[in-house]
């Protein structure tokens, strides 16, 4: 990819990213994702924040929850906040049709789950460099287990074509 590319891509980034939190509304509880396209959502997010907007972001990733302290967003967590009003998060991969996704490869992607599961509603920022028509091919699936039992999972793995251990 050249620079020229690069700079493209990340403009494209930044207007989705402004786009979604567009939608955020005053007293709602956020959940902000991880990866480069949700650190364009949260510096959105900080702008409309120090103009008046009154929320309060869950993040997925000791990243995104650094970046957010940083730039003035209000954290809050599950112990206070069970229920999630809109996440706004990017993805890996997203196949055209069905719209399912390839999310995690940044490393968050049980933190991803947790926090995408408890929202009422779910913003996925993608350019179209993410946009497939069949998902794998150039990236691969991210698999997060738990200590518990992770032996019989990756016998399970093992099993599976194409798959690689790390």
């Amino acid at each position: 990819m050249t620079l020229l590319q690069s700079c493209e891509q990340d403009g494209q980034k930044r207007a989705a990213a402004a786009r979604a939190v567009a939608e955020v509304e005053d007293g709602m509880v956020l959940g902000l994702g991880s990866g480069s396209t949700a650190a364009f959502a949260v510096e959105a997010l900080a702008a409309r924040i120090a103009n008046g907007l009154r929320v309060v972001a869950i993040p997925s990733s000791g990243t995104t929850a650094t970046s957010a302290r940083q730039l003035g967003v209000p954290l809050t967590s599950f112990a206070e906040h069970r229920r999630i009003d809109v996440t706004i998060d990017g993805a890996d991969q997203v196949e055209r049709g069905t719209l399912n996704l390839v999310k995690g490869l940044g490393g968050a992607l049980l933190r991803e789950k947790i926090v995408a599961s408890a929202s009422d509603r779910m913003i996925v920022v993608v350019d179209e460099t993410k946009l497939v028509d069949r998902l794998g091919g150039s990236t691969p699936l991210p698999v997060e287990t738990v200590s518990f039992g992770w032996q019989t999972m990756l016998d399970r793995l093992s099993a599976l074509a194409g798959f690689t251990r790390i």
